[in-house]
């Protein structure tokens, strides 16, 4: 695996291969890797020929008084564990590299970034567009791998890819978990023990979702209530939303008579942690 940290020289070595008709695959993490991470590399190195993965915690993403100076960082164990998935290319950019003196470009996508975490996190969107737009440009990936537990993340670089016209296949993966339900996030380092059991309070009020809908229930406010009085029940737990969303817009659903999203954002202690699933309504 070769180590890259400048946008000229990735350019140049990933040509070659491009050039002879190899598939390359871009997995883009800001680090602190875990098996979610190495899922998502797993499978692009069985989709592709070269496999390359960034390492860039993004300032532009993170609003003020997010964690962007405190995120976690071990590019030495990330190293190791891309290189024993078989990576091929780590590009870990420096910020200067990827916003030099004079940048002044922004990305807005309206409509679908608007919501959940669009609404409690101002600017959060922009500056995720902005640098998956850089990244993509940079690599030039046939394909590039995302997780869906940043679901509308997921859903706001399907709709720029798509109106910028720009020539990589978005794949979404599936959420990993641990043994216990916990969906997988660099910022579980943040919870002590007892905020861990109590962070298990998002995975598990998706059974409660299901039993009200086996119960015939439909009303998105009862169904609601019910899982926002789970959560709040837990210890260390503030809700930031409980959403009940079209998977594909994003926007609120009006009953759950069809597909939905359930999508969750909780300050489980210091850290807001994310999930969501999708609720097959026959």
């Amino acid at each position: 695996m070769k180590i890259i940290t400048k946008i000229s020289e990735s350019r140049d070595e990933i040509n070659v291969f491009r050039c002879v008709g190899k598939r390359i695959g871009f997995v883009p993490t800001m680090g602190y890797l875990h098996e979610g991470h190495l899922s998502l590399v797993k499978k692009c190195r069985e989709e592709n020929d070269i496999v390359v993965v960034s390492i860039f915690v993004n300032p532009t993403q993170f609003g003020a008084g997010e964690d962007f100076e405190c995120y976690p960082k071990d590019l030495k164990k990330d190293a190791a564990l891309l290189q024993g998935a078989g990576v091929d290319f780590l590009f870990t950019p420096s910020v200067e590299e990827m916003y030099p003196e004079g940048f002044s470009t922004a990305i807005s996508v309206s409509g679908i970034s608007d919501g959940l975490c669009g609404s409690s996190r101002p600017g959060h969107f922009d500056g995720v567009a902005l640098v998956v737009t850089k990244l993509l440009n940079i690599i030039m990936p046939h394909k590039a791998y995302f997780g869906m537990k940043d679901y509308q993340q997921l859903q706001v670089i399907k709709r720029f890819v798509a109106d910028l016209n720009m020539n990589t296949k978005i794949i979404g993966m599936p959420i990993i978990r641990e043994t216990d339900g916990l969906a997988l996030s660099s910022r579980n380092i943040y919870l002590n023990a007892d905020e861990r059991r109590s962070a298990l309070c998002l995975s598990r009020s998706f059974a409660l979702v299901c039993e009200a809908l086996e119960g015939g229930e439909t009303e998105v406010s009862e169904v609601k209530t019910i899982v926002e009085n789970f959560i709040k029940d837990h210890p260390h737990t503030r809700i930031d939303y409980v959403q009940f969303v079209d998977p594909e817009t994003l926007k609120p659903v009006k009953d759950l008579t069809k597909d939905f999203l359930l999508a969750l954002a909780v300050y489980v202690g210091k850290a807001r942690l994310i999930d969501n699933n999708i609720f097959k309504v026959m």
